[in-house]
């Protein structure tokens, strides 16, 4: 990966973090859940509310799963999702887990947790080296010529991995994320002071 990307990226973001609010480590996973087809700012509006209802596991674990869908209502495929959460919620409780463990097979068992999600809970709970592979890091990632137009998530992803540096794979994989959230956005990039243009493929097509 250019060198040149990597100066650029730590000098928008020199220290890229995650945007969705919790406080433990369950919240963070359900919020990863509900933010897939919606914006952090809308999970952090609903989360809110939720987690001040049911402020631990296992009052969380007995909500009517109609009560949660009413809170996450304007979460895209809201229904879904709140039998995810009620589902993840009574199986930590069954499961008798003081915490969610540094186990990506156990957590990718968990209702409505893909490869993404995994990684994303395991990269800001553990600090465990991994890209996870969101529309923006695809967008970008496409857009900078670092893999191909039509690449796949998986391939993304492991074109990532062998193009960055292990050390810095969650580190990058935030900073793709608020640049892609901020300046490369799928409508109208923030072209203008962009000091990586010239690596850039929609920028060219643009000209």
């Amino acid at each position: 990966m250019n060198k040149k990307i990597f100066d650029y990226l730590d000098k928008l973001f020199p220290n890229p973090k995650c945007e969705l609010d919790y406080s433990k480590d369950y919240e963070l996973l359900i919020a990863i859940v509900l933010s897939a087809q919606t914006t952090d700012k809308r999970v952090n509006k609903v989360t809110k509310v939720l987690f001040k209802k049911y402020p631990t596991i296992k009052e969380l674990s007995e909500a009517p799963t109609s009560d949660i869908e009413n809170i996450i209502r304007e979460i895209g495929t809201f229904r879904k999702k709140s039998i995810y959460i009620h589902q993840i919620a009574q199986k930590l409780v069954n499961d008798k887990l003081e915490y969610i463990p540094n186990d990506r097979e156990y957590i990718e068992s968990l209702p409505g947790v893909g490869h993404k999600t995994a990684n994303v809970f395991l990269t800001n709970i553990y600090n465990e080296d991994a890209i996870a592979v969101d529309t923006h890091v695809a967008r970008v990632s496409k857009r900078l010529g670092l893999v191909k137009e039509y690449d796949s998530v998986l391939q993304i992803e492991h074109k990532l991995m062998k193009k960055i540096p292990k050390s810095r794979w969650s580190r990058t994989h935030h900073q793709l994320v608020l640049f892609g959230r901020y300046k490369c956005r799928a409508m109208a990039p923030v072209c203008s002071d962009c000091q990586i243009k010239e690596v850039c493929g929609y920028k060219k097509k643009t000209l």
